[in-house]
């Protein structure tokens, strides 16, 4: 890899039948994909599953440092698939629905930092992918 930084560790990808296959770093935690789309998520969704994931992360982070943290977070993703193979992703769209008493500004910037520096899941994709994103603000839930 003359570009990237090794990763320490492998990722292992083991058959359960079918088509199910179980992943994840040798010895660690592991996740189920299957092709069916019956006991899991398909590949492509589990792809989508990690890009809204990343992002997300990021979006929590930003605003825990801004000390608005949020009660609760969520992310939809709309996306289309080319008709033919390999069916590629070709749009994405995600609706962040997050609960803080952060100003809307702070929870844009927080998305559009995600995908312009941080997450590294949409960096990955192709960047002929149509991707675009709106927020829902509530306040706060709970106590806090």
């Amino acid at each position: 890899m003359p570009d990237g930084v090794p990763v320490e560790y492998p990722i292992e990808v083991q058959w359960e039948g079918e088509m199910r296959w179980r992943g994840g770093p040798a010895g660690g935690p592991t996740l189920l994909v299957d092709g069916k789309r019956e006991s899991s998520p398909s590949p492509v969704d589990a792809l989508v599953v990690s890009l809204a994931s990343c992002s997300a992360i990021d979006v929590v982070d930003y605003l825990e440092k801004r000390r608005t943290p949020p009660t609760a977070a969520s992310v939809s993703v709309r996306f289309s698939r080319a008709a033919e193979p390999p069916r590629r992703l070709t749009d994405l769209h995600l609706t962040y629905r997050v609960s803080t008493d952060s100003p809307r500004e702070h929870v844009e910037r927080a998305v559009q930092l995600s995908f312009d520096k941080y997450c590294s899941v949409a960096a990955s994709l192709a960047p002929d992918i149509r991707t675009s994103w709106e927020i829902e603000i509530s306040p706060p839930s709970g106590g806090e």
